[in-house]
């Protein structure tokens, strides 16, 4: 037994596992690279202060935040999540507006491990700066809903909400500080701390003594700019165009201090687990300024890769593709044979594996039964001699003879026969 094993809340992402996130990463990208994104990979790590931005009430900076003072006295964080990353990423290189990326990779939280949720975790998403227009809102809400689709999944909710301009989140979250202040003795000990920090997230707690309670409370919505509220209206007129279906829920706060404005979620309704959603996102006009850049408006989102692969678990969709190889080579030569046929048939775009160690043929053939290949070539003295190999279509019972500079089209002629 090993002496070491993963950290808890980290795991080994094994065959066939790993294909299918990324072949996941790969449909993502052909969805958000057709509508002009074009790929960032930020850094692991940045300095503290980059998100600390996500907001002082924020269980991220308060309780999940991974950092650390690195050798030359930086205070340091790996990242929890990459919008922040990206935003500094502009503030630094300046690129033109407006500017649509997309991203894929781990980020890390140190939370409670639980069923889809982990402390080193993966995302994929997209970000736009440099935009104010609501139709880039709905086109960034759409490509999410497209790349669910394109996953297969059916049972996809979609929630919208708008947060309003800089004024109208301080007016309402005095509201709502006033109203919850009110009704101190209904909530939770936890969203009486939260009170206190950020009035906005209490809206957010899914506890149940809180739930009658935040039922009543005030509603953003009428609390609105007009320029937030036909802001937000454009957003839904898009949405309905594009036949993006939604749903409106003005408790929709998410769960970082950034956001302005638009901001919705997707749930599954297959997953029964306490945490159903498996992405969202929204506008976070300012954060660019925060981190040291001219006044840049922002949108974009972030989808679970852990979660999102759960709610397709349970709708049956999307399963891990197969990686098998297509031929086995089987030699009894002493190997050399094998290894000139396996490069052979790599060189012309067919996949090909083969046993080493002189294993006998009996060994080799239970190793090309557990290669999952559906071709298995056998090259033996007597082959050797005679110029050919022994082509044989795994459980077909049968075999013959091909020349042995015919093999590459008498391969690809048993695959194409096969598909």
């Amino acid at each position: 037994m090993s002496s070491f094993s993963t950290s808890p809340g980290t795991r080994d992402i094994l065959a066939p596992d790993a294909a299918r996130w990324r072949q996941f990463q790969e449909v993502f990208a052909s969805v958000v690279q057709d509508a002009g994104y074009q790929l960032i990979i930020p850094p692991m790590f940045e300095d503290l202060g980059v998100f600390l931005r996500l907001g002082e009430a924020t269980d991220v900076v308060t309780k999940e935040m991974y950092d650390f003072e690195d050798k030359g006295g930086r205070r340091i964080a790996l990242r929890p999540e990459q919008t922040a990353s990206v935003c500094r990423a502009f503030a630094e290189h300046r690129p033109t507006t407006p500017w649509k990326v997309w991203y894929s990779g781990p980020n890390f939280r140190y939370e409670k491990p639980q069923q889809g949720r982990y402390r080193q975790f993966d995302q994929v998403g997209i970000e736009v700066l440099g935009v104010d227009d609501p139709m880039l809102d709905a086109e960034v809400i759409a490509l999410a809903d497209t790349f669910y689709r394109r996953l297969g999944l059916k049972d996809v909710h979609l929630a919208v909400n708008s947060l309003g301009d800089d004024g109208d989140r301080e007016r309402y979250s005095t509201l709502l500080f006033e109203y919850f202040s009110a009704n101190l003795a209904q909530l939770s000990e936890e969203s009486k701390i939260t009170l206190t920090k950020n009035p906005l997230r209490v809206l957010d707690s899914k506890r149940r003594e809180d739930q009658a309670l935040i039922a009543g409370a005030p509603k953003i919505r009428d609390y609105l700019s007009p320029d937030a509220a036909q802001h937000f209206d454009s957003v839904l007129r898009a949405l309905d165009a594009l036949d993006v279906k939604y749903a409106i829920d003005d408790r929709l706060v998410r769960g970082l201090d950034y956001y302005r404005r638009t901001t919705f979620e997707f749930v599954s309704t297959a997953l029964t687990a306490a945490h159903t959603a498996i992405g969202g996102g929204g506008r976070y006009d300012g954060l660019v300024e925060q981190l040291g850049g001219p006044s840049t408006p922002g949108i974009g989102f972030a989808l679970g890769l852990d979660r999102t692969l759960l709610a397709c678990d349970a709708e049956g969709v999307f399963g891990a593709p197969n990686t098998n190889v297509s031929v086995f080579v089987v030699d009894t030569t002493g190997g050399l044979q094998a290894a000139e046929v396996c490069n052979l048939l790599r060189n012309n775009s067919i996949s090909a594996d083969r046993a080493f160690d002189n294993r006998s043929m009996k060994a080799q053939m239970k190793a090309a039964d557990r290669s999952g290949a559906s071709i298995a070539l056998i090259i033996g003295t007597d082959e050797v001699a005679a110029g050919h190999i022994i082509l044989r279509p795994m459980n077909s019972g049968e075999q013959y003879a091909v020349a042995r500079d015919q093999i590459v089209g008498a391969v690809q002629n048993e695959i194409t026969k096969r598909k």
